[in-house]
């Protein structure tokens, strides 16, 4: 066995198990028990587990103010091209690793929404966890996926906020970096009671942050990974690095391109699936989408930019996918709204971890359109549905 088949090994194990001793690899992998403590060092240096007396226990959730000198991307790119790395194949485990963005939302629920100069009384306001790449990662885990979420946070208050909400989630595993320099991004959301719609306003702060080494850190997770699901609230260099890990690993990208920004142009070559609403694909393709028929124009445009499937999304009307060659369209699940901020985030990240487990797209996109109903009948943006739930919405359309 090869030395990162190995290490891959005890990873699985320590995954299932908790813990493992040094003795007890020893004789499953018939190594010394000295190659077997380099093994754990180098997990432990890559924060994937904990060393302790004997043996080692994984490690799910860090917090990570600093990273020792790692190699830096263009030569662990140029490693993999050297080496050749053989591609994984269409086999899928159910494995989602989410790069994103983590924020404090501040939200007012509101009768209306205030015209200009207007001040309004707000009939409840709350402070909770949200971000598009944590909304994600909370709805892959309720989706039964297994997920690895990467985010970064300020060394405020709210970074104990994050991690401690992260730790009680269901998300399997998660790491979040802290920079000294900036806060934890915050978001301000009006939730309207006369439509369930929204109002945001964003502050990236620490998502803006990532860095190289931060990014070389995802090599570990990404080689356990099916998907890799990315989306812009993060720095561009990042999640351009990270999808060119990913597919030099061999790990289908999905991209969410929310909030949209012209630097998608150069993430074109590294997309699978990407997933716009109807503001996105009408950005992107220059096609006004405001229905089935524009939104399959548009599905053509963006496709023609080198995109191997465009899965449209639009809200009430269910979405569309399109492969090149059809055009299928996802009826909608009825619903009736409370809250439709996050909606797009729980369809995105229910539709990874179904393709993530072996569906096709068009059951992942199904699956999706059904968790994404049940999230908007729920008040908050971070408040998702069980996968059994959704299974019952499914068999009783």
């Amino acid at each position: 066995m090869f030395l990162e088949e190995r290490r891959k090994a005890i990873l699985a194990y320590l995954d299932k198990h908790e813990k493992g001793s040094v003795q007890f690899f020893s004789e499953i992998f018939k190594v010394s028990k000295e190659t077997i403590r380099k093994d754990l060092n180098m997990l432990d240096q890559q924060l994937l587990v904990i060393r302790c007396y004997g043996g080692a226990m994984i490690k799910r959730h860090r917090l990570v103010s600093n990273i020792n000198d790692k190699e830096c991307i263009t030569s662990l790119m140029t490693r993999y091209e050297k080496q050749k790395f053989k591609k994984r194949g269409d086999r899928m485990n159910g494995n989602v690793c989410i790069l994103g963005s983590f924020n404090v939302d501040i939200v007012a629920q509101v009768a209306r929404f205030p015209k200009g100069g207007e001040s309004i009384l707000a009939q409840k306001s709350m402070l909770g966890p949200g971000g598009k790449g944590a909304n994600q990662a909370l709805a892959a885990s309720h989706a039964d996926a297994k997920v690895h979420f990467v985010a970064k946070v300020g060394t405020d208050q709210f970074s104990q906020f994050a991690h401690d909400h992260l730790s009680s989630s269901k998300i399997n595993s998660f790491t979040l970096y802290q920079s000294d320099k900036e806060p934890t991004g915050n978001a301000v959301i009006y939730v309207s009671e006369e439509n369930g719609e929204n109002m945001i306003a964003i502050y990236p702060g620490a998502n803006l942050t990532i860095t190289d080494k931060e990014i070389v850190m995802l090599e570990s997770y990404l080689k356990q990974s099916d998907i890799l699901l990315v989306q812009l609230e993060n720095n561009i260099d990042a999640v351009l690095n990270a999808m060119k890990l990913a597919k030099t690993i061999g790990v289908k990208v999905v991209l969410n391109p929310a909030p949209y920004s012209k630097d998608i142009q150069q993430l074109l070559p590294y997309i699978d699936i990407i997933t716009p609403n109807e503001t996105e694909a009408s950005l992107m393709s220059g096609v006004e989408v405001n229905d089935f028929d524009s939104a399959k124009l548009a599905a053509e445009k963006i496709y023609l930019l080198g995109i191997q499937t465009v899965i449209i999304t639009l809200g009430s009307k269910g979405s569309l996918i399109f492969d090149g060659k059809h055009h299928q369209h996802i009826k909608p699940f009825l619903a009736v709204p409370i809250d439709t901020t996050g909606a797009g985030d729980a369809f995105n990240g229910a539709f990874c971890a179904s393709l993530a487990k072996g569906e096709t797209l068009y059951q992942s996109a199904v699956y999706a359109s059904a968790f994404a109903s049940l999230a908007v009948e729920r008040e908050g943006a971070s408040n998702m549905p069980s996968h059994q739930n959704v299974l019952k919405r499914m068999e009783n359309k």
